[in-house]
Parts: structure tokens; sequence; C-alpha cells
């Protein structure tokens, strides 16, 4: 599959797509028992369950798998790429997905999330079983960057149990085990096509409707928060992609998404950290929230900030997907 080419399936593992599964009607459900008491992990929690649910191809009860979502911007100073950092190193049995190739093959904008059917096809491809307990993580370089966007898209695609790694560089700093070298091939799967979760999704429409009312008499009053930088955010910037202007929406409010990490290990900040930085922004946990960015991949940064801070509802937030871009 031209999507994760860089996998090398078993061979006779073909994997057969299943009819699609509403979200409704699957076994595992939020109510099913999580592996993790929340969805940010520290490293001392993944390697004690790795070590007791490790991702065996023999074994069929679920496993624990941690998810490598490795990416860099396209103008990365050093020409960086997620799949040069994830040779170099990871975790130990760790997966690659790929940021720039599981997306809306459609469209003409980066980072749109799969259709359903390709979802499947890439998480069947990863050998994930939508019973496993998957952890996303990012590269030790940038800390926390891409992981919640991947982390994101399993969830709005109803994958139940989901984490992100709170670090990759935390886990290296605190010695704990790394591999690197090119990747072992893995067993396909069979992943039930899901019917994604539309309400975690904004759209163009919606946050166009938001620009055009805003200041606007009987305005909504929801809100939209841009993680670009200031200078991305004012104009005063160009975008990293060519051609594209800089600037923001009607109303946005900027907040960066590395206000919402540590300046030194570039892990999320504590939950009462997390309010005092919203707070400082002027955000109203009583208001419906979009997040957006430069492509839809650091917006889903701050939304896994709200989560932990427990500003708003699920269902009173969504991420931008295309973002800016």
């Amino acid at each position: 599959m031209a999507t994760l080419a860089i996998l090398r399936p078993v061979r006779g593992s073909i994997p057969r797509i299943g009819m699609k599964l509403p979200l409704a009607a699957s076994a595992f459900t939020s109510t099913y028992r999580r592996s993790f008491s929340s969805y940010l992990v520290t490293p001392t929690e993944l390697q004690e369950a790795l070590k007791k649910n490790p991702p065996s191809p023999i074994s069929t009860d679920p496993r624990v798998i941690p998810l490598c979502a490795a990416w860099f911007l396209p103008n990365d100073a050093e020409g960086r790429t997620g799949l040069e950092v994830f040779r170099k190193q990871r975790i130990p049995k760790a997966r690659f997905f790929d940021v720039d190739k599981v997306v809306d093959k459609r469209s003409p904008y980066p980072h749109m999330l799969p259709s359903a059917k390709d979802f499947a096809a890439a998480m069947s491809e990863l050998g994930i079983r939508r019973e496993d307990t998957v952890v996303v993580y990012d590269t030790k370089e940038l800390g926390i960057f891409s992981a919640p966007r991947v982390g994101w898209t399993l969830r709005s695609f109803g994958h139940a149990k989901v984490h992100v790694l709170n670090n990759f560089r935390l886990w290296v700093d605190q010695g704990l085990p790394t591999e690197s070298g090119e990747m072992y091939s893995v067993e396909c799967c069979t992943y039930p096509i899901p019917e994604p979760d539309t309400a975690k999704v904004a759209t163009f429409e919606d946050v166009r409707e938001v620009a055009v009312d805003y200041n606007k008499e009987g305005a909504e009053g929801i809100q939209i928060l841009d993680a670009r930088s200031p200078g991305r955010f004012t104009g005063e910037e160009a975008e990293p992609r060519e051609g594209l202007s800089s600037g923001h929406m009607p109303g946005a409010i900027n907040l960066p998404f590395g206000a919402v990490l540590d300046p030194v290990t570039k892990a999320f900040l504590p939950a009462e950290r997390l309010k005092e930085v919203f707070r400082s922004k002027g955000v109203d946990p009583q208001k419906p929230i979009i997040s957006t960015c430069g492509s839809g991949v650091t917006a889903a940064v701050l939304e896994t900030a709200l989560q932990e801070a427990g500003i708003g509802s699920p269902e009173s937030r969504k991420v931008y997907d295309g973002s800016w871009t």
C-alpha cells in the first residue's frame, strides 16, 4: 500500500477490510477498560505497560502499541524528516504513522483527515487491531508537536483506547530502552471501517461563519484559538508553505502551542498551569472553542491541552481540519 510502503507486511497477510462499524455498535467504546488512567501517559507508565503487555504478533489479546508520529515542518532548518529520526532512535517495537501520507488523497490541502476506508487500511497495514491500546509519541527533538494530531485522528475514527506519551524526550532522558535501524515487518490485520465522529471536526464553512459573525449582535461567541507563532498570526512572518499569505481570522486568539508546553522538556504543563495559560488569554470555558493552526497539526496540541485543563466539553471543542492552509 502506497501510504505506508515503508512497512513490509508479512507475505500472505494482505488485510481484508471489513464493513463499516458504527461507533455505537462497537464493543470498544469509552466504557471499555483502559490501560492508563489518563489520556497523557508518562514514560514510566508506558514502560511498565509494555513490560506487562508487549505488542507480540503471537498473542491475540489486546496489546499496548507505541506509535511514532514524528513529523517536521516542510521548511525545517535542518531538513529533518519524521522517518529519518524514527530510524535513528525509537521506542522498541514502535510503528510509524506517516502524517503526510495517511490523509485525504483527494484534497489539495495537507493533513486533511483520510477517508474511513483509507484510515482502516492504514491501521490494518500497521498491524493495529481495534482493541489494542495505542500510545502515540513524538520526536525527542521537538518534544510535543505532531503526536496529538495523530491521537486526535484515531479518536475521530472511534479508536477507544488511544493515548499520547508525555513525552519521548523524557523517555530518552530517563534512560528507558530505545532501538534504531531499519524497521521490521509487521503482520497485517483486519481493521473494520469505522464511522467518523464529525462532531470533533470544524469545517471551512464553520470557521467562515464565525469570522463573518465576529462582533455582530447575536453571534454565538465561538472562540477560535490559533496555535501558530505570533509573527505568522500578525502577518509579519511568512508561512512555511510557499504561496500562502500569513495573518489570522477575525476575532481569533493567538495562543502559540509552545505556551502549553514546559520550556525545557517540551512536555505538556500540569493541568493547573494549563488553566492559567488559557485564563491569561481570555479563553471562556463556557463558550465553544475551535482550535486551528497552519494545517491542522498543532491545533491538536491546543485541543489536548484544553482537555487536560478541563476547559469545555468534548462536545464544545473542535479542531479545524486543514486550518490556515
